[in-house]
């Protein structure tokens, strides 16, 4: 992992970049449940999986939206922090041994509404597939980034909310 610094400036709406695919095992969701507590039978029970419409255990919506986004998380940048998520999608079901791909594509980048001469909103849609193409989850990642020549910085607590 790299640090890197992009101020907001430095973003270009439409700039995308895709990660390498990673599979979602047995013991991925075993350990999101014992994380969460969420051992509900959709994820735990392969025998009552059996008499449901999709016939096996699936994967936590929780567990697939943190694994798409660290999966984007390739390089430290100080200039940039995760403000958080927007329009969240569980699109289709993950199941043990299907592998997920995501891509992140720049979509909107915003003026601070309270300090728009040290800070922007940089928008990233964020959508994760499995292997045969479906969409699993798709989702708006929201950054809270320095502007150039600013006073404040993201990574000092200086930063206000919106």
């Amino acid at each position: 992992m790299a640090t890197i610094e992009r101020w907001f400036e430095d973003y270009e709406v439409g700039e995308k970049r895709s990660t390498v695919g990673r599979t979602i095992t047995e013991a991925d969701i075993v350990l999101h449940a014992g994380q969460t507590g969420d051992f509900f039978p959709h994820h735990m029970d392969a025998e009552w999986c059996a008499t449901q419409p999709f016939k096996r255990r699936m994967a936590h919506g929780t567990l697939i939206l943190s694994v798409a986004v660290g999966m984007t998380a390739s390089d430290i940048n100080p200039r940039s922090m995760s403000y958080g998520y927007d329009r969240i999608r569980f699109v289709n079901p993950v199941f043990i041994g299907d592998t997920i791909t995501v891509t992140a594509e720049i979509t909107e980048k915003l003026d601070h509404l309270k300090r728009p001469a040290e800070f922007g909103y940089v928008h990233e849609k964020v959508t994760a597939t499995n292997q045969q193409g479906d969409v699993v989850i798709v989702l708006t990642h929201l950054y809270l980034t320095d502007k150039r020549g600013g006073r404040g910085s993201v990574g000092s607590g200086d930063a206000v909310a919106a």
